[in-house]
């Protein structure tokens, strides 16, 4: 019987993965949860977990009374979410964290020594070079990527060599505004910016979806995890969401993962590998798909995607700095402060101003990232 720890366990991953949890009867050893104590209540009862940690104290002291007739200790805050790390008897650690919050968490799986499958992408965005030293240094190598897209790749690169690969084609849905030019985006609203097409997600991951930022950390992303230079690392368009990311090797030979767009797999799979087993997740209907479409990003409407690369190439800090002027913004998007376009703006101003580090340590890299937020929230 496999052992599992989720970190972010109310959130979109988190609930996908209990899901597949108890469909193949994992057990769940310890869950970390935000400030959902409902659903927290509702996971610690059914899958009795011996350690449950809440993002903050108050809602760790709602589920203490809650559930005080369980034998589930309660952890609160940052402090108790790292320590399930080192407490947990977990085969695999899950971190769904969603944001900056999540990159303490996966410093201290890897400290406690536990296999990381990873879908906060912004450990690596943040503090890649850092991260994945530490996951090498520590034989701790791959890190099981759940994000579908590098779920993908992942998966496509074992058809061939490292130094046969040429490319990595990393799809995109396009959001809900792909084909509008800016201009036709001033006063997109933050209802239309979470009617993401395909996926059902959190806000803030499904806003960096509808600007193209989401997708400009998964090529930072992807440049940590697969060891391969931003400049061969591509993004098309692909509506249908049914090939999930596609490696070209040298001979020309294009290798994609297809399947029904359903995060369970990449779950699973993060979990089971190197094995696979049977999936909840419906086959793939390809006559009933009819047609696969793909089409090149629009950078200048869409210019976060461009300036995640500039960051990537730049390094130090610049990764946390980007992403957290973007948390700033998106969190004033959708509190109806600033319209969708001064998203961007504000984001890549800060980003220009803000003063470099070319080897920061892990502190330099979580205050630089509170401080280019703080800096985007005063603008607005």
């Amino acid at each position: 019987m496999k052992t599992i720890a989720i970190l972010g366990s109310t959130g979109s991953i988190g609930t996908q993965s209990l899901d597949v949890a108890a469909r193949k009867g994992y057990k769940v050893d310890a869950l970390a949860a935000g400030r959902n104590v409902k659903l927290a209540e509702e996971q610690l009862r059914r899958f009795a977990p011996r350690y449950f940690a809440m993002g903050d104290e108050r809602s760790a002291k709602e589920l203490k009374i809650a559930a005080a007739d369980t034998n589930t200790k309660i952890l609160s805050g940052e402090e108790g979410i790292c320590a399930l790390a080192g407490m947990t008897e977990a085969d695999t650690v899950i971190n769904s964290i969603v944001g900056r919050a999540g990159l303490r968490p996966t410093v201290s799986i890897l400290e406690a020594n536990k296999k990381l499958a990873l879908a906060n992408k912004e450990s690596l965005v943040c503090a890649g070079d850092i991260v994945m030293k530490m996951a090498k240094d520590r034989g701790l190598l791959p890190i099981l990527p759940v994000d579908s897209e590098h779920s993908a790749i992942f998966q496509c690169l074992q058809a061939g060599k490292k130094e046969e690969v040429s490319r990595l084609l990393l799809t995109a849905s396009g959001g809900p505004f792909f084909g509008k030019k800016r201009e036709e985006l001033e006063n997109m609203t933050a209802k239309e910016a979470l009617a993401h097409p395909t996926w059902s997600m959190g806000a803030k991951i499904t806003v960096d979806s509808s600007t193209l930022m989401n997708k400009g950390f998964e090529v930072m992303e992807a440049v940590h995890l697969f060891g391969i230079p931003a400049s061969r690392v591509e993004v098309v368009v692909h509506r249908e969401s049914i090939v999930h990311s596609m490696v070209e090797y040298v001979d020309h030979s294009v290798i994609a993962q297809l399947a029904t767009p359903d995060m369970r797999d990449c779950i699973q799979y993060a979990i089971t590998y190197p094995d696979r087993e049977p999936s909840p997740v419906k086959p793939l209907d390809l006559a009933a798909i009819g047609k696969l479409t793909f089409a090149a990003p629009d950078r200048e409407t869409f210019p976060l995607l461009n300036k995640a690369t500039e960051c990537l190439e730049k390094g130090g800090v610049a990764g946390a700095v980007l992403n957290g002027a973007n948390e700033g913004a998106v969190a004033l998007f959708l509190a109806g402060k600033i319209p969708f376009n001064r998203l961007s703006e504000y984001v890549i101003k800060v980003v220009d101003e803000f003063e470099e580090i070319k080897e920061p340590t892990l502190e330099d890299i979580y205050a630089c990232g509170k401080e280019a937020e703080r800096r985007v929230l005063s603008m607005a």
